[in-house]
C-alpha cells in the first residue's frame, strides 16, 4: 500500500514540475525560423595584409556599410497601425390577403350558406443588421538579424527581443522580407516596407495564464451542444 501511495506521489509531482514547465516555456511562434544566424565565412580578397586593409576584413574601405549577407543587422522601426471597419443591413417584406364571399344562392343546395364570407391576411417582414470594426496600432523598434539572401537580392530577416520581469517575460518577434533598396545608411527601414511581416508580442508567467481558459474548460466547451 505504502509503494503504491509513493508511486502515485511520483507521478503527481512529475505531472506539477512538467506543468511548471510548461508555464516558463517559449510561447510557440509564426515567424521564420531560424530567428538569428551567425555570418558565413567569405574568402578573403588579398593575401598581403596591409595597415589599413586586413584580408579578414569582409568590406572593403570604401563599401557601403548597408546590410547585405547573411548575419548582417537590420533594425526594424515598427509603426503597425491598421484600421478596419464593416457595416451592412438587409430588408425585406412582403404581405398577402384573401377576401371572398358568397352573395346569393337561389333554387339550389345548400342555399343557406348565401351571405357567407371569408377572408384571410398573411405578413412577412425580416430585418438584419451587423455592425463590425477594429483598430489596431504596434510602434517600436527591434534588430533583427539577416537570415537567408534570396536569388533576386532580397533580404530574409528574423528576429526576436526578450524583456524580463519580476512576474514573467515579454518576447517581441518579428520576420520579413526585406528589398535593400529600403534599407537607410544606418541599417533601418520601416515594418510598413517588409514583405511577407510576422509580428508577434506574447508573454508567459501567471499573469499571462491567468488570461486564458483552463483546459478542463475549453474541454467542456467544445464538447457541450449549448
Amino acid at each position: 500500500m505504502m509503494m503504491r501511495l509513493l508511486r502515485v506521489l511520483g507521478a503527481l509531482s512529475v505531472v506539477l514540475l512538467s506543468g511548471c514547465a510548461a508555464l516558463q516555456a517559449t510561447p510557440p511562434t509564426a515567424v521564420h525560423q531560424p530567428m538569428s544566424m551567425r555570418p558565413e565565412m567569405r574568402t578573403p580578397q588579398a593575401s598581403q595584409p596591409g595597415a589599413i586593409f586586413q584580408p579578414g576584413f569582409t568590406r572593403p574601405l570604401f563599401e557601403d556599410r548597408r546590410a547585405r549577407f547573411v548575419g548582417d543587422i537590420i533594425t526594424i522601426n515598427l509603426v503597425e497601425q491598421t484600421a478596419a471597419s464593416k457595416k451592412s443591413s438587409a430588408n425585406a417584406e412582403r404581405g398577402s390577403s384573401l377576401d371572398a364571399s358568397i352573395s346569393a344562392l337561389a333554387k339550389v343546395p345548400l342555399a343557406g350558406l348565401a351571405a357567407l364570407s371569408a377572408s384571410g391576411e398573411n405578413t412577412s417582414k425580416f430585418n438584419g443588421k451587423g455592425d463590425a470594426a477594429a483598430n489596431n496600432a504596434f510602434t517600436g523598434t527591434i534588430t533583427t538579424t539577416v537570415i537567408e539572401v534570396l536569388p533576386n537580392g532580397n533580404l530574409l530577416v528574423s528576429g526576436e527581443k526578450q524583456i524580463a520581469i519580476n512576474q514573467g517575460n515579454e518576447f517581441i518577434r518579428f520576420s520579413g522580407i526585406v528589398n535593400p533598396v529600403n534599407v537607410t545608411t544606418s541599417n533601418t527601414v520601416q515594418s510598413v516596407q517588409v514583405a511577407d511581416a510576422r509580428i508577434e508580442y506574447r508573454a508567459n508567467g501567471y499573469i499571462d495564464e491567468t488570461q486564458q481558459m483552463g483546459w478542463l474548460h475549453r474541454f467542456f466547451v467544445n464538447v457541450l451542444p449549448f
